[in-house]
């Protein structure tokens, strides 16, 4: 009987908020792990861990062994979801997978420019059921992506404008993942997950700054300034273009919108912005 539940990306943002949720919930969970030093990040004392890579089809076998469900994400460095993706979707298929929970975006729909629709389209077709996640910005975006310009800056530099973004944290999601992979009538079903309000980030700059203590602002650059900034600091250029192209569509209006799918999943009000900084303050 396939009665596991394999969550990759098992040491990320997402991953992390996935495996602890299926834990909290007793749920058999299994976390991919991308070598031994990936496993040791692996939350939980005794979570069951694989290994388990992306274009390395040997190491599929061993990790979907006793495998019905599977918690699927892009890494953000892959691009090529066709060479990458495609070829995990057809092996949890043939595996006899009976649900993928796919970590995708937030008008994902009207971004055919971005990986998230190819693999959405691809499961499509795949014949699995599947459960499409279509998250916000997430919160937790900033104390790591964008880590560095509010600890050593005091600024943001993401390039929206006075756009609106209705932003979700990333526990939120982790429990909205474990609730739709752990009961029925979620199949063939996509979410729209955001939090309960929509804030520009000069509202978010003046959050930091009153629970932080210090002056935090909102630089509001420029596409070609927030490409150079994040080359300059090495981030590999397809990745920085997969954010360009996410923070142009966010300009024009994508993420503003605020739906109740976290609400109505787990019966309270999402986590709030000021929440998640008094969280992460340290």
């Amino acid at each position: 009987m396939r009665h596991k539940i394999l969550v990759t990306g098992a040491t990320g943002n997402v991953g992390r908020a996935v495996v602890n949720s299926l834990l909290a919930m007793d749920r058999p969970v299994v976390a991919a792990a991308m070598d031994d030093q990936d496993a040791q990040n692996v939350p939980g004392e005794n979570t069951e861990t694989v290994l388990f890579r992306f274009g390395e089809p040997e190491t599929f076998p061993v990790a979907f062994e006793g495998v019905g469900k599977l918690f699927l994400m892009r890494p953000p460095q892959i691009s090529d979801v066709r060479r990458y993706l495609f070829p995990v979707v057809d092996y949890a298929r043939d595996a006899g997978v009976r649900q993928i929970v796919f970590l995708s975006l937030l008008g994902v729909e009207r971004q055919r420019f971005v990986p998230h629709y190819k693999v959405e389209k691809y499961l499509e077709a795949s014949g699995v059921p599947y459960t499409f996640l279509r998250p916000s910005f997430y919160m937790q975006n900033l104390n790591t992506t964008h880590r560095d310009q509010l600890r050593d800056r005091d600024e943001i530099l993401i390039p929206v404008g006075k756009a609106r973004t209705s932003f979700i944290d990333v526990l939120d999601i982790g429990a909205v993942a474990a609730k739709v992979l752990s009961e029925p009538g979620h199949e063939n079903q996509a979410y729209k997950l955001t939090g309960g309000e929509a804030l520009d980030y000069y509202q978010v700059a003046d959050l930091f700054t009153e629970v932080l203590g210090r002056k935090i602002t909102y630089c509001n650059p420029s596409i070609p300034r927030f490409i150079r900034y994040h080359r300059q600091r090495g981030t590999p250029m397809p990745s920085v273009l997969v954010m360009a192209g996410l923070y142009t569509a966010t300009r024009f209006g994508s993420g503003k919108r605020v739906t109740r799918d976290v609400k109505e999943l787990l019966g309270r009000a999402p986590i709030t912005v000021r929440r998640y900084i008094e969280d992460y303050a340290e």
